[in-house]
């Protein structure tokens, strides 16, 4: 079956960096688009970014952009999002999310904490 497992997250200082990753497995991972996700706490869940399975072309939400950078690896079933000069507005719970045959997949989600 389809799993995501994400892992990570941290506590970082504003202006900091973490790099999070998203290990896939149960389908064809090369051939699917793979996104990221945030939750802050008391907020709905929100779109991040998104990397397409055969151009690699990205897309964004603009309070991210010039920020984080999503990419991947297929060799390793690896989606990836590095985040660069982090502010306490990034703090959420960050899940990586895929479309399967129609079916939405989560994984557990990693705690991105921005605090000094």
């Amino acid at each position: 079956q389809v799993q995501l497992v994400e892992s990570g997250g941290g506590l970082v200082q504003p202006g900091g960096s973490l790099r999070l990753s998203c290990a896939a497995s149960g389908f064809t991972f090369s051939t699917y688009a793979m996104r990221w996700y945030r939750q802050a706490l008391g907020k709905e869940r929100e779109f991040v970014a998104v990397i397409s399975s055969i151009t690699g072309s990205r897309n964004y939400r603009d309070s991210v952009k010039g920020r984080f950078t999503v990419s991947r690896d297929n060799a390793k079933n690896t989606v990836y999002l590095q985040m660069n000069s982090l502010k306490p507005e990034d703090t959420a719970v960050y899940y990586c999310h895929v479309t399967v045959k129609g079916a939405d997949y989560w994984g557990q989600g990693t705690q991105v904490t921005v605090s000094s």
